[in-house]
């Protein structure tokens, strides 16, 4: 299993949000490049970033701090956060970064998403956002009709090869990842699930593993000391 440990960024600063409320944030550092390096350090090949300040509005307000952590070398990179046209796309991938992260857009624009994954192939990924079952999109303030599961399906079926799927109401609570919702995704056939939002223990990423998820992003549980990565990464990707 690949491990992912986030940085989420806004107005430049690495922060983390509780249940995506813009208004419940908690900064945790100034410097998203030296969280980079201590994640490397701990024995990291992977990095999941997110422009909270890009999922809100659609601006590149941290595309400078993108860049330092992609110029730093070292890390397979994905990016996510107000991705939305394909000029946002060529702009990262020809900044160095591994992959696109989909959000809002692949709800609001099904086709263009569909276009850019035949294009891209394992470049774009799609970040499925749910809040009691339905599709959240514009930084998790709005909530579809339309079920998570269904719309990963979807996805598939057009050609989508990674989803990264958040339980809202597991992100940034502690209360651990939903892994009932995570055994159902894991059934959709020639789709790779990374698991998002509230993984705490490693007995969980066990059972993430065991299900046949492909990957699993870590944010509160890395930044509290709840987790240590390097011990993490030793057993899950060693």
């Amino acid at each position: 299993m690949q491990i992912f440990p986030a940085i989420d960024l806004r107005g430049g600063q690495v922060v983390r949000l509780y249940q995506g409320d813009y208004g419940q944030e908690t900064v945790y550092g100034t410097d998203p490049c030296a969280y980079a390096r201590e994640f490397m350090e701990a024995g990291a090949r992977y990095l999941h970033v997110v422009d909270l300040d890009g999922a809100r509005d659609g601006n590149l307000a941290n595309f400078d701090s993108i860049a330092a952590i992609v110029r730093q070398g070292g890390l397979y990179i994905e990016v996510g956060g107000g991705i939305r046209t394909e000029a946002r796309i060529r702009q990262y991938l020809d900044l160095g970064v591994g992959r696109c992260i989909l959000g809002t857009i692949a709800v609001k624009d099904f086709d263009f998403t569909a276009r850019m994954a035949q294009k891209y192939g394992n470049q774009i990924a799609v970040g499925v956002d749910a809040r009691d079952g339905y599709v959240a999109v514009n930084g998790w303030k709005e909530v579809s009709r339309e079920k998570g599961v269904d719309f990963c399906r979807r996805l598939r079926d057009a050609g989508v090869k990674t989803v990264i799927y958040t339980d809202i109401s597991r992100d940034g609570a502690g209360r651990g990842t939903n892994l009932e919702l995570y055994r159902e995704l894991a059934t959709i056939e020639g789709l790779e699930i990374t698991a998002s939002g509230g993984v705490s223990s490693l007995e969980e990423l066990r059972e993430l593993e065991r299900t046949g998820v492909a990957a699993a992003i870590l944010g509160k549980a890395l930044y509290t000391g709840r987790l240590d990565l390097r011990t993490v990464i030793d057993e899950m990707e060693g």
